[in-house]
């Protein structure tokens, strides 16, 4: 008797849903919440990937450029776009221009063995300039210029959302921070951002374009990638 009232109540439930959310479908399957989890990340690389290329049309509109002018490709970033990791360099050079990639040539070699010498692959991480596009000659760009493409870059950052940002050069430091100063000042130090309502621990060191020139001072960026291996344990952070 009391199985019959239980499976009427049942039935009666059922019903009820049906009259609420016609569509509403029971299943006795267990939920696979790994499968749950794929699909989150599915959608979360589609949304990103949909929002870069809408900043990357954004940019590439930008009129009377010199930069962009001068340039023979477009450089928005590469790598993983889900990383925790985003490094951001000065501006891209003429191996980067040729090949439309961050960070190539000399530059990038020595780049790879400093990523490296952290356990960091730079493929895992996600890298990307101050400005978009070669100034010409390889001159520093303007600060007129940095500021102009700055409005890009603070979004690019709210869009890769990473957990920490590694700033190579006084380019780079000015475009994200807005600071003019020396970069000997400022490098070595954990600072903080806030953009659209959130915190970016941020560390300033020198670029590898600038260490090639000046290679003293490496073993300066050496003490400074021992804070960023360190900052990536405290904050448990897998690179995958």
């Amino acid at each position: 008797m009391t199985k019959k009232t239980l499976n009427q109540n049942a039935k009666n439930v059922q019903k009820l849903i049906q009259t609420i959310e016609p569509d509403f479908i029971f299943s006795s399957k267990p939920i696979n919440r790994f499968k749950l989890a794929e699909k989150i990340i599915e959608n979360n690389n589609q949304n990103k990937s949909e929002k870069l290329l809408e900043l990357k049309d954004r940019i590439n509109s930008i009129q009377n450029c010199n930069l962009k002018e001068s340039s023979k490709n477009f450089i928005l970033g590469d790598g993983d776009i889900n990383s925790p990791v985003m490094l951001i360099g000065e501006s891209p050079g003429e191996a980067e221009d040729l090949s439309g990639l961050t960070f190539q040539g000399e530059t990038g070699n020595l780049l790879n063995k400093m990523l490296m010498a952290i356990d960091i692959n730079k493929k895992k991480i996600y890298s990307t300039y101050s400005v978009n596009f070669r100034p010409p000659d390889d001159r520093k760009p303007t600060t007129q210029e940095i500021k102009r493409y700055s409005i890009f870059l603070k979004e690019h950052i709210s869009i890769i959302d990473p957990k920490i940002i590694i700033l190579m050069g006084s380019t780079a430091m000015e475009a994200v921070t807005g600071l003019n100063d020396k970069i000997t000042n400022e490098r070595g130090k954990w600072n903080e951002i806030i953009l659209k309502n959130k915190t970016y621990p941020i560390m300033i060191t020198f670029s590898p374009s600038y260490l090639i020139r000046f290679p003293e001072n490496k073993k300066f960026s050496w003490e400074d990638l021992k804070k960023i291996r360190q900052k990536i344990k405290d904050l448990n952070i897998t690179i995958k």
